[in-house]
């Protein structure tokens, strides 16, 4: 008789390795991780690693995959605000949340490394990408449309620098670790309402 799976116990579990993989990778790089020291991170055999990933390469893949999930959660909630320009600073605050964490960083670096060379990763990053410049047009498309920001910005092109802000403070906390990730984001978010011309 086949067992019967809990759906939020495999999905729970799915989430600690890929939180242990991450931690792992950040620290080590992906080549120099081996399964082993995930499941040991993970505090799982290797039996039950292989029973939720594939490979060391699909968890790695299924980080940023889950990356997508969370943005995509993130821009839900950001249309449930009557106030798109709140939204859209909420999204950013949720999308540079991980800079806190001592291991962005070097995960931010690996990506950057991986992606070159593996189709599947680049796919999952380009529609991670893709969907969250959509959401933040879509964003700024209601605050523009209530005057609360520049009506003269393009949408679509804001989105992207947008975007391009986030990534580029990652890069900058992980080539500074001295930096204080508050003050950098209180810095973005002075920035972006600017950039915006937030009324």
């Amino acid at each position: 008789m086949a067992r019967t799976v809990d759906p939020a116990k495999h999905e729970a579990k799915r989430l600690l390795i890929l939180e242990a993989a991450a931690e792992c990778f950040a620290r080590k790089g992906f080549e120099r991780t081996t399964t082993a020291e995930i499941c040991g991170r993970a505090g799982i055999s290797s039996g039950s690693l292989f029973h939720y990933f594939p490979s060391k390469r699909a968890i790695f893949v299924g980080i940023f995959e889950l990356d997508g999930r969370e943005h995509a959660e993130l821009l839900e909630r950001a249309n449930e605000v009557e106030d798109p320009v709140a939204g859209l600073l909420a999204v950013v605050d949720g999308l540079v949340g991980p800079l806190s964490d001592p291991s962005a960083p070097g995960l931010v670096a690996e990506v950057s490394a991986q992606a070159g060379r593996d189709p599947e990763l680049a796919e999952v990053l380009a529609r991670n990408e893709i969907q969250l410049q959509d959401g933040l047009k879509g964003l700024l498309v209601r605050a523009a449309g209530k005057g609360l920001i520049d009506t003269g910005l393009d949408p679509g092109r804001a989105a992207g620098w947008i975007a391009a802000l986030v990534d580029a403070a990652f890069f900058r906390v992980s080539m500074d670790r001295n930096l204080v990730v508050a003050e950098e984001v209180e810095m973005l978010r002075l920035i972006l309402t600017r950039f915006l011309n937030v009324r």
